[in-house]
C-alpha cells in the first residue's frame, strides 16, 4: 500500500474573507467573528439534510496554496523546530485541513459559518457534524503546545487578521 496514490475529488469551495494567509487565525479558536461560507456542489446537496441540528461541524479541505511538503517546521506560536506531524502546519505530506466552525445556518446547498479559519476559494473535501458525545476529550498533555501561554498563542494565532473596527 505505500505510495499508493489516492484521489478525492471536493464536493464544494470555502468562501471566508480571508485572502492572505499572513493575515488568516491559525486556527478556528482565534477567528471567533470570521464569517464564511461553505458552497456545496448541487450534486452533494442532499447530503446536507439534517446536519442543521448541529451547532459546530468540521471542515476537511485541501491546502490547495500550500508551499512544498516538509517534514519538520517552525509552528506560529513557538520558533522552535517540531515534526510536521506534531504541528496543524499547512505543508504536509498530504495537504489536508480540518477546521471545527460553528454552523450558523443552512440555506439550501450553503452553510453559513464562524469562525473560518481558511482561505476564500479552499476546496472543501468532507463535512462531518462535531458531537461532544463522540469529540470532546479532556486531554491530560498537549505537547509542546503545553509550553506556550494563553497570551502569547491569542498573539500569535491572530497573526495579521484585525476584525472590522479592531485597531
Amino acid at each position: 500500500m505505500k505510495n499508493e496514490e489516492i484521489c478525492y475529488s471536493p464536493i464544494g469551495v470555502i468562501h471566508s474573507e480571508h485572502v492572505s494567509a499572513a493575515d488568516t487565525p491559525i486556527q478556528p479558536v482565534y477567528a471567533h467573528g470570521c464569517r464564511g461560507r461553505g458552497e456545496i456542489f448541487a450534486e452533494f446537496a442532499e447530503g446536507l439534510a439534517d446536519l442543521e441540528g448541529f451547532s459546530h461541524i468540521y471542515l476537511v479541505y485541501h491546502f490547495h496554496l500550500a508551499g512544498p511538503a516538509k517534514l519538520t517546521v517552525k509552528p506560529f506560536l513557538q520558533d522552535v523546530t517540531h515534526g510536521i506531524f506534531a504541528t496543524r502546519a499547512p505543508c504536509r505530506p498530504n495537504a489536508i485541513g480540518l477546521s471545527i466552525v460553528e454552523l450558523v445556518r443552512r440555506e439550501g446547498n450553503v452553510l453559513y459559518l464562524d469562525g473560518v479559519d481558511v482561505l476564500d476559494g479552499t476546496p472543501l473535501l468532507d463535512i462531518k457534524p462535531y458531537t461532544a458525545k463522540f469529540d470532546h476529550l479532556d486531554t491530560a498533555n498537549n505537547g509542546w503546545q503545553d509550553d506556550v501561554d494563553d497570551e502569547t498563542a491569542r498573539r500569535f494565532g491572530k497573526r495579521g487578521y484585525r476584525a472590522l473596527g479592531e485597531d
